[in-house]
């Protein structure tokens, strides 16, 4: 299993490259916004933390229905020009990413986006890879993860019954 504790110090120590650039974090609603506000403590970066919620921005939002959960995007600082890191819990088929960016650039055009996730699954059906990563899982199929928390935070293997 992950150790989510030793997975954040190694997401931290990777984006402590990144500082020089005083970049902006942004976290994925839901689980990225946890992991976001764990790295943005860490990190003590100095703009205030930003959320997205991507729900319009899915490809499979009629799949999903017409009442998902949506949240509110929060950017609290102006993005044309800066550099983003852009958080997320688990990177698995990269189209929760294409609808990130997709909206981050309906907003602004930042001078560079850089992805960090929690945790990286094989099933890529886009070419995306995350620049920071804490941890790699190798699931069958028939396996999802379920991040819980925020506090604790915790990763759940689940069966899917479908």
């Amino acid at each position: 299993m992950i150790d989510i504790e030793d997975a954040l110090a190694r997401m931290a120590d990777g984006l402590r490259a990144l500082q020089d650039r005083r970049p902006v974090m942004i976290g994925i609603h839901t689980g990225g916004v946890w992991v976001a506000e764990r790295l943005h403590r860490r990190l003590g970066l100095e703009d205030p933390l930003g959320t997205l919620d991507i729900s319009f921005y899915r490809d499979d939002f009629s799949r999903i229905g017409i009442h998902p959960k949506v949240k509110t995007s929060q950017l609290p600082v102006a993005l044309d020009g800066r550099h983003v890191v852009l958080v997320d819990d688990v990177l698995h088929t990269g189209r929760t990413i294409r609808a990130a960016l997709n909206e981050l650039f309906d907003f602004a055009r930042p001078a560079s986006v850089a992805l960090a996730v929690l945790i990286v699954r094989d099933g890529r059906e886009l070419p995306l890879q995350p620049d920071v990563a804490g941890a790699s899982l190798a699931l069958t199929p028939n396996q999802h993860i379920k991040l819980t928390g925020p506090n604790p935070l915790g990763v759940k293997i689940l069966e899917k019954t479908e």
